[in-house]
């Protein structure tokens, strides 16, 4: 029994493709592992911090990095703790003592972050403040003082790094 033209045809067409059809997967791991290394090595310069775009922070020229802390964030109408609504600015404006009481109330009830409990001596007690740099003084200071009065001994405020000037003649006209 003898093939017919087109069954041998399609018999030699597949055998030619065949092993064109082998897949290489070595160019894709040199890529993969490029891209790992890539993430590794600049995800550990990244300090996270839950923020809002509500909030433009101030810069600054510091250069230590923040820890994790119990983050208060004063929006220009808002403020919060750890990204829950404690009270409005204006009632914050409003309170005529020197510290604010839902803030206080607030931080006392608060589980703090990592293994900080209320036996902690307060001058390891950590806070970060996230302030809008359009708030006036006098509401950040509330907040500073109603932390302290909290029990909380280092208190942080958080600031963009502000980019290093490039020292003169460093660029020469060519």
């Amino acid at each position: 029994m003898s093939m017919s033209s087109r069954a041998r045809r399609m018999l030699t067409r597949h055998i030619r493709h065949r092993a064109d059809a082998d897949l290489n997967l070595i160019p894709m791991i040199d890529i993969l592992s490029v891209m790992v290394s890539f993430l590794l090595v600049y995800s550990t310069e990244v300090e996270v911090i839950q923020n809002t775009k509500a909030i433009q922070i101030p810069q600054s020229v510091a250069e230590q990095r923040p820890r994790q802390t119990v983050v208060v964030m004063v929006t220009p109408t808002q403020l919060l703790v750890q990204g829950k609504l404690i009270a409005n600015v204006v009632d914050l404006r409003a309170s005529t003592s020197a510290t604010f009481q839902p803030l206080a109330t607030e931080l006392q009830v608060h589980p703090l972050i990592g293994a900080t409990t209320d036996q902690t001596p307060p001058e390891e007690r950590e806070i970060t403040i996230m302030a809008d740099k359009s708030l006036p003084y006098e509401v950040i200071k509330k907040v500073m003082t109603t932390c302290t009065a909290a029990k909380y001994g280092r208190i942080s405020l958080a600031v963009m790094q502000k980019e290093k000037a490039v020292p003169p003649g460093t660029f020469k006209p060519v």
